[in-house]
């Protein structure tokens, strides 16, 4: 029996697999093309294209799409929303603000959950907790039958002030569950104990019309693999970078919402920190989007403030993510002032690029590489193979004919453009944050991000960019380093040093304890259960919160306090250490630790690529076609260095080492990327 480890990230064009092996050390990889209208047939396709003998397996992880896919798309089951009296329009009314504040046209898209189907109560509490208008049990009883007789699957109950007092909620959930014993109910004090009712009342419509939906598609996947010969539990990433089993996906959906885009974050930073990068951007660019990730100082930046869509907030730690519509299949067009754009419209997996030969005309990324000669004949191992007189035609027709170029120096402009919109993005979450990307490296992974790091790196100035081994499932491999992880929060407001310590550790101690329920329910031994307390203070006087790790004992919250006037100095370049300090909420992170893969590092080195597989003229740019040497990853051994350009193939993806640059295959067979340029400046 192998002790196998299976990670499976479903993107919008390939399913990626990756497979380690404990026994011997090794990893193998494989990509399915995604199956769209049912995510889990890709994923039954990747495990046996890759020949996974399911009873081997001890630990199957994925990162799903499902989730965000329902909230963009809105497919959504029947649902209903139960308030308080008065409070049927919050998630309507929102916060006031848009997107686009200069755009009186464009509106923000309406609530997940229809007027027709907002129902109110009668029931009060106020902001102490306290009963101010009993619950009308003859009225929420009739008003469960009604949504009975509607057919309704599920329902979000979001009752006003309910963080300080849930008695009316989880009232209201036992009628409603007696009444709908099919239906799935979710109450905003479970899900989100916090103020701001906006915030709770959408984390809490958001989890139940995404329960039935993702609940059922956990669970079938989890009956196949079980079927299959898989004994244990399946592990689904979540947002703020842990897992969850199916147990907890069934009570906290929601979480999974941005599922996928964390796994690749995650893989980025342990990439970082095996190549001995403290700072570094990861750029996960797939088919259909890049996500864009930072890491400052050896840690990745956590938001509590995101959505899937504007406007409809999901307020559970989440790693921070900048996606936009730059992929492999971003479709290129002009505009109606004649200018040269790219994306955020992508040809996806059906029909897909041009060049794929199925149906698509429109030229995309894929279709610039494959024209320019970086990208070769196929993808994916044979998966796809790839026309390069269909790219060079749509390139033609749509852009070079319009722009009166060649076909390459179209092809060309396309690729520049998607580098500057990921460069633009880049910039956007880290000088917008106060880091210098010239102080970073850029990992550059996902089907089509080694393409197009190196150039990307060159628009930013980066030096460095690192392409680890298998930067197709990069994404996949991300699943496998994460632990089971629960994020708890509780309302406790009050000036820092008026704070009673023994009240402090009661509420802590309250919070532990439901944590430590949640890891029992998911099977967590007690000795690899961490927990991690945090408090949010601010200023007195102000609106927002900065989340600081506090310990436990005597001294502990002067040591909060200080470590909140540090953190305010680095985040606003100001401190007022003779500001009172107010606490604002209390949090605790739960993390059950699970096994991981020890990646060894090489044994044996080379000082030469060795001979390419072939050579064939590439064009880049000002320095017209040139002769390129095509290298065979599999073959490329640790130590061996070259100079661009060079172009390496391997099954899951194609890296471009462009002219003016060096490369270096590392100890862990990453290849490293030197912006020569870049860094003969910052050594001066």
């Amino acid at each position: 029996m192998s002790n196998v480890r299976v990670a499976v990230d479903v993107g919008g064009t390939f399913t990626d697999v990756c497979i380690f092996d404990e026994d011997s050390q090794r990893m193998r990889v494989t990509k399915v093309p995604s199956t769209p209208a049912d995510p889990m047939l890709a994923i039954l396709n990747g495990v046996e294209r890759a020949q996974i003998n399911l009873e081997d397996v001890t630990l199957f992880s994925h990162g799903t799409t499902v989730a965000t896919n329902a909230l963009i798309t809105r497919n959504f089951p029947a649902a209903a929303m139960v308030t308080t009296r008065g409070f049927r329009d919050v998630i309507e009314i929102r916060d006031g603000t848009k997107d686009d504040l200069w755009d009186a046209y464009n509106d923000v898209s309406g609530p997940y959950i229809r007027r027709r189907d907002r129902f109110e109560v009668t029931e009060r509490i106020d902001f102490a907790g306290n009963v101010v208008t009993p619950l009308d049990e003859a009225e929420a009883r009739s008003l469960a039958a009604k949504l009975r007789k509607r057919g309704v699957a599920t329902v979000a109950v979001c009752f006003i002030n309910s963080y300080a007092n849930p008695e009316h909620e989880i009232r209201m959930r036992r009628i409603l569950e007696e009444e709908l014993p099919e239906a799935t109910v979710s109450t905003s004090a479970e899900i989100l104990p916090e103020i701001f009712e906006h915030d709770r009342f959408n984390t809490a419509v958001s989890n139940a019309v995404l329960g039935p939906l993702v609940s059922g598609y956990v669970n079938r996947l989890a009956d196949e693999l079980k079927d299959g010969g898989y004994d244990g539990d399946l592990l689904l990433l979540h947002s703020g970078g842990g897992s969850m089993t199916p147990r907890m996906v069934k009570r906290y959906p929601v979480r999974l919402a941005a599922s996928g885009i964390a796994a690749g974050a995650i893989a980025a930073k342990h990439i970082a920190q095996q190549c001995g990068y403290e700072n570094a951007v990861g750029l996960d660019m797939g088919g259909t989007s890049t996500d864009i990730a930072l890491v400052a100082d050896g840690e990745l930046r956590i938001t509590k403030e995101w959505q899937v869509e504007y406007g409809h907030p999901i307020v559970f730690p989440s790693i921070e993510v900048l996606t936009i519509g730059a992929g492999g299949g971003s479709i290129a067009h002009i505009d109606i002032a004649g200018s040269l754009r790219n994306g955020p419209q992508s040809a996806g997996a059906d029909p897909g690029p041009a060049c794929y030969d199925m149906g698509g005309s429109l030229p995309t990324n894929c279709d610039a590489n494959v024209a320019l000669n970086r990208l070769g004949s196929t993808l994916a191992g044979g998966a796809k193979t790839l026309d390069k007189g269909l790219a060079q035609t749509a390139i033609q027709q749509v852009i070079a004919e319009p722009l009166e170029m060649s076909t390459e120096e179209a092809a060309h402009a396309v690729l520049q453009v998607a580098n500057a919109n990921m460069a633009d993005a880049v910039r956007l979450i880290s000088i917008r944050r106060g880091y210098d990307p010239r102080d970073f490296a850029l990992i550059a992974f996902g089907g089509a991000g080694a393409l197009h790091g190196a150039e990307v790196a060159k628009e930013l100035n980066i030096p460095t960019v690192v392409v680890p081994p298998n930067p197709g499932v990069t994404s996949a491999m991300g699943c496998l380093l994460v632990d089971i992880r629960h994020d708890l929060s509780s309302m406790y407001t009050a000036l820092a040093t008026e704070a009673d310590p023994e009240d402090l550790e009661k509420h802590f101690a309250s919070l532990e304890a439901e944590a430590a329920a949640r890891l029992r329910h998911e099977g967590v031994a007690e000795e690899n259960s961490v927990l991690q307390r945090i408090i949010s203070m601010r200023y007195q006087g102000q609106w927002r919160s900065l989340a600081v790790n506090i310990g436990s004992g005597e001294g502990a919250l002067e040591e909060a306090i200080q470590g909140f006037h540090q953190q305010h100095e680095r985040e606003f370049a100001f401190r007022q250490d003779d500001q009172p300090v107010e606490i604002y909420q209390l949090q605790l992170s739960a993390i059950g630790k699970t096994p991981k893969p020890a990646f060894a590092p090489a044994r044996q080195h080379v000082t030469e690529p060795g001979e390419p597989e072939t050579i064939r003229p590439v064009y880049f740019g000002e320095d017209g076609w040139v002769d390129t040497p095509v290298y065979d990853r599999t073959k490329l051994g640790a130590g061996a260095t070259f100079s661009g350009p060079a172009i390496i193939d391997q099954l899951d993806s194609t890296t471009v080492v462009p002219p003016r640059t060096t490369a270096e295959i590392d100890d862990w067979l990453n290849i490293r990327i030197h912006l020569t340029e870049f860094a003969t400046q910052q050594e001066g």
